[in-house]
């Protein structure tokens, strides 16, 4: 039955119950049968497919569906519609009265298909249906079973989440901050497609972490396969390309919208970057979207500058569980994100006044590995643990594809093996950059053949000695991230700059990279102890390396350490020249449970 009001096409139709106008009439058709097709979610339904599915379910009002497609609106508001009424132009009570029953039934068909989890860091956060269908799956539930920190288990006693509720936590800020992008700046034309996308790689981006995280990737797999340069990102790609297959998910996204082809490819980009190398840097080396959409790969897993929501999530979840205060704040970084052109290229940005908060972004970072990811207690652990891990190795099968059989070291080849790679109370240090590179091999054997320079000592072989040799950084080595981030400023918010550290404070640290080595001592009686010190200790000095910390400066040998003519010599704790970063040194004991410092004489 028609309106009452009769309307120009082009004209939106008056619909107050106000003298002089018409009250509205309509028919609300018999309840049908909902079409499988469109019984889940419609969140990706554009207005006209939000008007087909609205008719389907028995709202049948020709002037609301002409408001409908005049305010393009789409199905992700399909929940708030009864809110939406009075704005849609449904203004007499009586109508809204009759109407809102309806809308509340459809909007229900929405309502059951999310899902809300209580998070401890980020409150009650709610889950598209596609992402739950991934979450339930074998691969994504593995992730109960690897702990986020580790070896920091042990010296922080509430560290004890997992990689499964950081992966969650990662999922809802990128879908947080894309959403964000997308209604700030329409322009953009960021999809539902982009912003499930985005969401998905940000859920999966730790599929590929092994047993014990990072202490698998950046310890067991160098030494048991020094052949293989293998990362926890090249896994998780592989692992997401299974979880897709093993549990054919491709029609499921196909029927939220995605276009599962050209979306996995793109997901798989968001993860880990580019899968295709190219050695010209003005080529858009991406496949999965085009470069004017080059600022959606900055979300999940920034390779420009480090500034991503899984550090965001980290940052928060660490210091919740370490004890340990976080003073940046992502939630204010997000609400002055916004995308600004650079050199032909969309990045994000943030207001020039957030430069302060980027910083407090990298120092607590280097907080969190100098008081947590880096305890000497913790990676001792960790080194015992890699221990056992290779002497393990040869003696586990583990059964993958068609039966084959795979060893800890090579499950990496096969997805199905590596599922069932997990430890029931596993731990995993988050974001431990420790790698044996080839140059740190042989430090044992150095540190042992000091004893040459030193006498009346045991003697001490390189296989009684560990050294660790340790990369501490702002996330990009030796330069400044901050060097990488374009700033946008309140009167010009379309044009893009960078700030020099300079202009923001006198304050700031000249240099962003040190190492520290660390040796620890298998033997603990005290005789070996005093003999690994000395040794040690001749080492540095050998190295021009400064004093290791925590020794007793009163007993220093005579020997004085040699001075580059370049090198500040009243301040000893940096090294000589200008390339070189600052060094530490440090001895310890490996003591069960934990190792103790060697006390001063």
């Amino acid at each position: 039955m028609q309106s009452d009001v009769s309307e120009h096409p082009g004209k939106r139709p008056r619909l107050e119950g106000s003298p002089g106008t018409s009250r509205i009439t309509y028919t609300i058709a018999a309840e049908r049968t909902p079409d499988p097709k469109h019984h889940s979610d419609y969140q990706t339904c554009d207005p006209e497919q939000l008007c087909a599915f609205l008719k389907s379910r028995g709202l049948n009002v020709p002037e609301l569906l002409i408001h409908f497609r005049e305010d393009k609106m789409r199905g992700s508001l399909l929940p708030f519609l009864d809110f939406l009424l009075e704005n849609l132009g449904v203004s007499y009570l009586g109508d809204r009265k009759e109407l809102l029953p309806y809308i509340r039934r459809l909007s229900q068909t929405q309502v059951d298909t999310m899902k809300v989890i209580n998070d401890p860091i980020h409150g009650h956060i709610e889950f598209h249906p596609l992402l739950i269908r991934i979450i339930d799956t074998p691969q994504f539930q593995r992730l109960r079973y690897i702990k986020q920190l580790g070896g920091s288990y042990y010296v922080f006693p509430g560290a004890s989440h997992n990689r499964f509720e950081h992966s969650l936590g990662v999922g809802y800020l990128a879908g947080c901050l894309v959403r964000v992008l997308h209604e700030k700046q329409p322009e953009l034309q960021i999809t539902e497609r982009d912003m499930l996308c985005v969401q998905i790689a940000g859920l999966c981006h730790d599929l590929g972490h092994g047993p014990f995280s990072h202490l698998f990737d950046g310890r067991f797999i160098p030494l048991a396969c020094p052949e293989v340069k293998w990362t926890h990102e090249q896994a998780s790609v592989k692992m997401f390309e299974h979880l897709v297959d093993s549990n054919g998910l491709r029609e499921v996204m196909e029927h939220y919208g995605l276009i599962p082809k050209e979306d996995v490819y793109f997901i798989k980009e968001l993860i880990i970057g580019p899968l295709e190398s190219c050695n010209q840097e003005s080529v858009w080396t991406y496949k999965g979207r085009p470069k004017e959409k080059s600022f959606l790969y900055e979300i999940v897993a920034n390779k420009r500058n480090g500034i991503d929501v899984d550090k965001w999530d980290y940052f928060a979840r660490d210091c919740h569980h370490l004890g340990i205060q976080n003073n940046f704040d992502h939630k204010r970084f997000i609400k002055f994100a916004r995308v600004c052109e650079v050199d032909k290229k969309k990045h994000i940005c943030t207001r020039n006044k957030e430069a302060w908060n980027l910083y407090d972004m990298f120092h607590i970072r280097n907080c969190l590995h100098r008081r947590a990811y880096q305890h000497r207690v913790g990676n001792i652990i960790e080194t015992m643990i890699t221990d056992a891990f290779l002497e393990a190795d040869p003696h586990i099968e583990i059964t993958g594809a068609e039966g084959k059989k795979y060893h800890i070291s090579t499950a990496i080849d096969d997805m199905e093996a590596f599922t069932k790679l997990t430890v029931p109370v596993s731990l995993s240090p988050l974001a431990v950059e420790v790698f044996l590179f080839e140059e740190y091999k042989n430090l044992p054997q150095q540190v042992a053949g000091a004893k040459s320079h030193v006498s009346q000592q045991d003697e001490l072989e390189p296989k009684d000695l560990v050294v660790d040799v340790i990369n501490m950084d702002y996330g990009m080595k030796d330069k400044n991230p901050i060097d990488h981030v374009y700033f946008y400023c309140k009167d010009n918010p379309t044009e893009a700059y960078k700030i020099d550290k300079h202009q923001i404070s006198q304050l700031l640290p000249e240099r962003f990279a040190e190492q520290l080595i660390r040796v620890y001592c298998k033997k603990t009686d005290k005789k070996s102890l005093d003999a690994a010190q000395n040794l040690f200790k001749e080492w540095c000095f050998s190295k021009n390396f400064p004093i290791p910390q925590d020794d007793d400066v009163r007993n220093q040998p005579k020997t004085p350490a040699k001075q580059d003519k370049h090198c500040p010599s009243s301040d000893p704790s940096l090294s000589c020249g200008p390339e070189k970063p600052k060094v530490k040194r440090q001895l310890f004991n490996d003591k069960s449970p934990g190792c103790e410092e060697k006390p001063s004489p």
